[in-house]
């Protein structure tokens, strides 16, 4: 049945972080339509994916190109700040918030392993999207600086200008007679030679005897910034 809503008490509403005002039309005692949360709900939503976008395309796919997990930190975003922003009226907000921040932050996939650069980001972007949903107490310009200091410190630590890149291989090496300490120039002279690349560092794992191989974990100065996504595989099972 639709009937006019009650009376619009600004105390109530300013409680549960929503001054809109509901002199509409209610249907089974909800309010069919509160225009200032629906401009409140877009205007926040749009804001959150654009911050999420940028860092997702101008940091994360610029390096990985992994679309797999492009489409995963976007559709994370828009579920947990949905699903934050929707509840915020719920008394126990802070604790179901930071219950989604942790149970998200520890997620590994059963069907690969989630790199620490992956799991970085997804916890950047759980992270952005559970202040964007909860923080209606601040003004607009401390949400936009907390945001773009998210973006600006992601811009250093990728640019380069503080951490440089090195990328990392794991080689299944037989010249086990290499591997001592006092021959290292010669087994990394030999490791630049058969792979062509820029070798800053050798260091040697698990050794065979048996079979006289070694694992050796190789560090290298890549042509490009890009993330190799096989770099660490050893085998295949």
């Amino acid at each position: 049945m639709i009937q006019s809503a009650p009376a619009y008490d600004p105390a109530i509403a300013a409680e549960f972080g929503n001054q809109a005002s509901t002199t509409g039309l209610t249907f089974m005692g909800i309010p069919l339509i509160e225009e200032t949360s629906l401009w409140l709900l877009l205007f926040r939503f749009f804001f959150n994916v654009l911050i999420c976008w940028v860092i997702i395309q101008f940091f994360y796919y610029k390096k990985s190109h992994r679309k797999d997990y492009y489409f995963t930190f976007m559709l994370f975003s828009v579920t947990v700040f949905l699903l934050i922003f929707l509840v915020q009226n719920v008394p126990m907000q802070i604790g179901f918030g930071l219950g989604l921040f942790a149970i998200f932050g520890i997620i590994r996939y059963r069907t690969e392993s989630v790199s620490i650069r992956e799991m970085t980001y997804l916890f950047v972007v759980i992270g952005i999207s559970v202040i964007n949903g909860l923080a209606l107490g601040v003004s607009y310009a401390e949400l936009a600086l907390t945001n773009l200091l998210f973006i600006g410190t992601i811009w250093v630590l990728e640019s380069n200008k503080i951490l440089k890149h090195t990328s990392w291989k794991i080689i299944l090496y037989e010249k086990i007679q290499l591997i001592k300490p006092d021959m290292y120039d010669e087994l990394v002279a030999d490791l630049k030679e058969r792979t062509g690349l820029d070798i800053t560092k050798v260091e040697v794992g698990y050794i065979d005897f048996l079979r006289d191989t070694a694992y050796v974990k190789v560090y290298y100065n890549s042509a490009s910034n890009e993330i190799n996504t096989i770099d660490t595989i050893t085998r295949f099972d």
